[in-house]
């Protein structure tokens, strides 16, 4: 049976959820590498959370940084694809692997040769969390080529209509790193105990399995990767589009994660715990946000094949039918970390007063998971169609407003739930702007069979 699911023809439903189940499948796999990373560390104690919580920012920042070449690819791929092209959508993967090797490079030296003062941004006051953090993020960022070959090659089989690949890869992984947290973090027999840099040993080792796994399933692939050459230029002209595609995300990535980090200062400042309730909540919360990323990427690539095709009904259909199917998954995750925030906060934590403060983090960030599931999903379908510009303007300017609202708020009787706060008040209102800017352009949109209007 092929891998690839037809998305221009058939049932939208079948189509849409055969694509993205896997998609968000691999999305809650990746979660468990984090919470399975985090319970880990958790035995060691909070310092060491607060230290993987520090540097793991700039494992976030460097997903912005990649953003570019995924998305500029993804998307070029599933229109050349949809067009019937497939000697161009391998021109177009060959150019988004090229870019995302050499950003790989880049920012890698960067993390290694900076990261005293990358990690003394964070103004943490403890000096082993200050060496454990630096020590995360040299290992971590400084081999980050795995993880950037991992999401352009993810993207790409994607908008291939393949996302039963990237699942099957990123399982082996997870297996992996499960086997391999408490080997290195708490020491076996011949293997010492490494705590905070056997995490980081154990999650770079798993992503350079996953992309080996990768490397062994595209060789058999006769659609696209048999065609791209990785020695050679990529035309200057194909470059240019996928820049102008992907940058935008590129830049509302880096720019989400900046005012994260300088949120995550602000945390700081009520402590170092606070900083490791901040990494553990975000992690949990991540059960939503990355299920939600997953079903993204999928409408993206329904939508752009479909958008490719001139089938502009489907894509229509389709994003209502993402719509409906998140809405409920963000309900879900609502009721669920409403109503059982001690008891999922405190697998990972276990001195009493960080779980506390855990408790407030989950419950008020629960109010906003739907909103935050449909900010993302239509953040997918608007890609899909190439507007990433406008995702890119209301995701910075709603983001940003984090920034100056964490600072009121957390002034007044709140204090640190007033950061939280923040968090799900912009949530709330991004969920809703997108999602009519959705219905307006999608209103644009002409009749099946014309010419793509932009």
């Amino acid at each position: 049976m092929s891998k690839k699911i037809d998305l221009l023809n058939g049932h939208i439903f079948s189509s849409l959820t055969g694509l993205a189940l896997p998609i968000m499948t691999t999305a809650m796999v990746q979660t468990a590498y984090s919470l399975t990373d985090m319970a880990w560390v958790g035995m060691i104690g909070s310092p060491a959370v607060a230290a993987v919580g520090a540097a793991g920012m700039y494992t976030w920042l460097s997903q912005g940084v990649v953003a570019m070449a995924k998305m500029g690819g993804q998307v070029k791929v599933a229109h050349a694809l949809g067009s019937g092209k497939p000697e161009e959508a391998a021109r177009y993967a060959g150019g988004a692997l090229q870019m995302g090797i050499i950003f790989a490079v880049i920012y890698g030296l960067i993390t290694v040769l900076g990261a005293g003062p990358l990690i003394n941004f964070f103004g943490l006051s403890d000096p082993s969390i200050i060496a454990d953090a630096q020590l995360y993020l040299k290992i971590t960022c400084g081999l980050i080529i795995f993880s950037y070959l991992n999401t352009i090659i993810t993207g790409i089989l994607t908008a291939m209509g393949d996302s039963k690949t990237p699942l099957l890869a990123n399982v082996i992984g997870l297996v992996l790193n499960m086997i391999l947290d408490p080997l290195f973090i708490l020491g076996f027999g011949p293997v010492p105990r490494m705590g905070v840099a056997g995490a980081a040993i154990a999650t770079v080792f798993a992503q350079m399995v996953v992309t080996v796994v990768f490397l062994i399933f595209i060789r058999k692939d006769s659609m696209i990767f048999n065609k791209i050459r990785l020695i050679g230029k990529t035309p200057s002209s194909y470059i240019k589009i996928m820049v102008k595609i992907g940058l935008p995300a590129s830049i509302q990535n880096l720019i989400y994660t900046s005012i994260s980090m300088i949120l995550t200062r602000f945390v700081a400042e009520f402590g170092d715990m606070a900083v490791a309730v901040l990494r553990v909540g975000s992690q949990i919360e991540s059960i939503s946000y990355t299920t939600a990323d997953g079903f993204a990427a999928a409408i993206n690539s329904f939508i752009g094949q479909n958008y490719g095709a001139n089938q502009y009904s489907r894509v229509k259909k389709g994003y209502m039918t993402s719509i409906g199917v998140m809405a409920v998954w963000g309900l879900f995750c609502t009721a669920l970390l409403v109503g059982l925030p001690e008891l999922i906060f405190g697998l990972f934590i276990h001195e009493t007063d960080v779980i506390l403060m855990g408790v407030s983090y989950l419950v008020v960030l629960g109010f906003s998971q739907m909103f935050m599931c449909v900010e993302l999903t239509t953040v997918g379908a608007l890609s899909g169609l190439g507007k990433t510009l406008l995702c890119s303007v209301i995701s910075i300017i709603f983001t940003s407003a984090r920034i100056p609202l964490a600072m009121v708020l957390s002034k007044t009787q709140l204090g640190l739930d007033g950061i939280w706060w923040a968090f799900t008040i912009s949530s709330i209102i991004k969920g809703i702007l997108f999602f009519i800017s959705f219905s307006l352009v999608s209103r644009k949109l002409p009749k099946d069979g014309s010419a793509a209007p932009w």
